[in-house]
């Protein structure tokens, strides 16, 4: 029983946790103290950013390890945020996060999932079936680019 994740929505009052869990996940990657201090304003949510979109988090025993975020209105949705918790990485919490992300865009009815994919995380969106579509320019740092991605959610 004290092994089991359950998946619920976030709450406001999570959001500097949830922050840190982002930031802490993106520095795993080994981006340097600047990079890092670039994208820290895009990885800090407020409550009332929580309440703006859907987040849904993974937690065990009341300890977060990872969350997601889908904004939008569809049919074409924006899956925001993926973080799972350094610890975490690799033991199936990101499939967890991503299954869930993938079952609640298809219940509002959304047809595709479109994501901007960190670069060393794009082996796992393509490993869940995404595609690429296109690049898009960085929010946080002028010159770099990322790839979009879009998963089908048509059946």
């Amino acid at each position: 029983m004290g092994n089991e994740i359950t998946l619920r929505p976030a709450r406001a009052d999570e959001a500097g946790a949830l922050s840190a869990l982002a930031q802490r996940s993106k520095a795993h990657w080994g981006y340097d103290a600047e990079f890092m201090a670039a994208v820290r304003a895009e990885l800090t949510y407020t409550g009332e950013r929580l309440s703006e979109s859907l987040f849904v988090v993974a937690e065990r025993e009341g300890e977060v390890l990872g969350f997601f975020s889908l904004d939008g209105t569809g049919p074409r949705g924006e899956l925001g945020n993926l973080w799972v918790d350094p610890p975490h990485i690799g033991t199936g919490i990101g499939r967890l996060l991503w299954t869930d992300a993938v079952r609640t865009a298809r219940n509002m009815g959304w047809t595709e999932l479109v994501l901007d994919a960190e670069p060393y995380a794009e082996g796992f969106y393509f490993a869940m079936g995404a595609r690429e579509i296109g690049v898009v320019t960085s929010g946080s740092l002028p010159g770099r680019t990322l790839r979009q991605l879009m998963f089908p959610l048509m059946e």
